[in-house]
């Protein structure tokens, strides 16, 4: 889709540069992308007139170093606030009114297995915990559980932990943030107390996954994975481990860059560039009847 908004591409390439160099969580790299983004500029490889064009242009340079999802130039049809994190926040909030507050499907199946889609993301908590403790209260009943994460593509590690909070019995570390300089990192526990009732850590877990389930989402199901409480069931996710921030660089585009880097306490990694590898691999559009044929044969035993 082409814009209506003149497009100049060195301001936009400087300063995507500027924002590399000063906030990416990997320093190296975001030297050697700031001088491959530079010397492509001048070779002309960014001379298009097309927001859209520059943006799948500059991601794939982005993206070409170290391999990072989360490392983007993203275009957006509609303007947007150059208040830092606007374009995302706009978005946002329109995924969110229409999708019932990220709960767009809650569902018993046979056998008193119930399903609770989270999609098409985690938003954040202040907005999203009352539909999530809405579903997961009323999910509390069931005999077994399985958590669609098939469609989510990603948002708040805070909404990680809260979802995560019902799905245990007591507070678990889950994750651990690293930020830019090694200095600081901020551990993320789940909750002594959550609103309504736990489905708790005893009963069946499934968690069906995605090659689209990317950044928040795959924390979800990596944490629940190792720590020993979910069986992933799906495809093999995308691959994003790292919390970004996104800035806008020009009315229709915005610069996401990471600011950190996850590292769990029991696996001491992440799924960055792996994704979360799945406990039973099956297609996607299998993963549902998959985990409930599972669920029910452990209830039978």
């Amino acid at each position: 889709m082409t814009t209506s908004t003149k497009l100049s591409p060195a301001p936009v390439i400087g300063e995507t540069i500027r924002l590399l160099t000063e906030h990416y969580v990997f320093p190296e790299p975001a030297e050697q992308l700031a001088a491959l983004l530079q010397g492509r500029l001048a070779e002309g490889a960014y001379d298009v007139d097309d927001a859209e064009e520059l943006a799948r242009l500059v991601t794939a340079d982005l993206q070409s170093v170290n391999g990072d999802r989360h490392l983007r130039l993203k275009h957006h049809a509609d303007p947007v606030s150059p208040e830092r994190g606007a374009a995302t926040l706009d978005a946002m909030r329109r995924d969110f009114e229409s999708s019932l507050g990220g709960v767009p499907r809650v569902q018993l199946l046979d056998g008193e297995v119930a399903v609770v889609e989270l999609a098409p993301m985690l938003f954040p908590l202040d907005w999203a915990a009352e539909p999530l403790a809405a579903a997961l209260t009323l999910a509390s009943r069931a005999k077994a559980l399985i958590i669609d994460l098939r469609a989510n593509r990603g948002g708040d590690p805070d909404t990680v932990a809260f979802v995560c909070s019902y799905l245990l019995d007591e507070r678990t570390h889950l994750n651990t943030m690293h930020w830019r300089g090694g200095e600081r990192s901020e551990q993320s526990w789940s909750l002594p107390h959550v609103p309504g009732a736990r489905f708790g850590g005893g009963k069946p877990l499934y968690v069906l996954s995605g090659d689209t389930t990317f950044s928040a989402a795959e924390e979800l199901a990596y944490d629940l994975q190792q720590l020993g409480r979910a069986v992933v069931v799906g495809e093999r996710t995308r691959g994003g481990a790292h919390p970004c921030q996104g800035w806008t660089v020009h009315p229709h585009l915005e610069a996401t860059i990471p600011v950190g880097r996850a590292v769990n306490p029991v696996s001491h990694a992440n799924w960055e560039g792996t994704g979360v590898q799945p406990d039973v691999p099956c297609a996607a559009a299998d993963s549902l009847s998959r985990a409930h044929a599972l669920a029910l044969a452990r209830l039978a035993g």
